[in-house]
């Protein structure tokens, strides 16, 4: 008896038969060895910018940059972690409205969400979020640009550094860029199953 799935099986190997040859392995084993060897010898910040723009994310280095940005895509309504909200109300004018507690009723609402990174990984351009440092996982998820704060420090250089130093956390979640599918007749899509818009600001 045929199952459901011998059957697609059956069809994607009879479409990929006609095929004259199968794509070529993409080269990644040159870049990873080289980057493990500039430990300690790249700017982490540096590189995990360059990586962080490759995978269109957005990396800043000031608030005024942050403010800039909400304001020339008139991203004005969001949520920040009450923890930062000291260091950054000065620099927000009183046309961007942000709110310190993340109300569930009203998570449309929210254009932005600032929170706080765990950590981020150079080599890969990805933001590590964390349960114990994120202080409401929907304002890291369902808002359209989310923010994530970090701090020289919490950037490893590869990604076996920044396993070995993961914490002990019920929910660590790793973001390389804005959500993404090609789920769909392979096109890439990005803003689905979370943020359209990651930016890494650097504190």
């Amino acid at each position: 008896m045929t199952s459901d799935r011998d059957t697609i099986l059956s069809r994607v190997r009879g479409a990929l038969a006609p095929l004259p040859q199968r794509a070529a392995m993409p080269d990644w084993t040159a870049d990873l060895v080289i980057m493990r060897q500039a430990r300690g010898t790249v700017d982490a910040w540096t590189l995990f910018a360059e990586r962080m723009r490759g995978v269109n994310g957005t990396p800043l280095t000031s608030v005024a940059d942050l403010v800039a940005l909400l304001e020339k895509n008139s991203w004005r309504h969001g949520y920040c972690d009450p923890v930062l909200w000291p260091k950054f109300a000065a620099a927000f004018p009183a046309s961007i409205k942000v709110e310190t507690e993340f109300d569930r009723a009203r998570v449309d609402d929210y254009q932005f969400g600032i929170t706080r990174a765990a950590g981020a990984i150079a080599e890969t351009g990805t933001i590590i979020l964390s349960e114990a440092t994120t202080s409401r996982r929907l304002a890291a998820l369902t808002p359209w640009v989310h923010i994530a704060v970090l701090t020289r420090e919490q950037i490893f250089v590869d990604v076996p550094q920044a396993v070995a130093a993961l914490p002990q956390d019920a929910n660590v979640i790793w973001c390389t860029g804005p959500s993404k599918t090609a789920d769909v007749e392979g096109i890439l899509i990005e803003g689905v199953h979370g943020p359209g818009i990651q930016v890494a600001l650097l504190m």
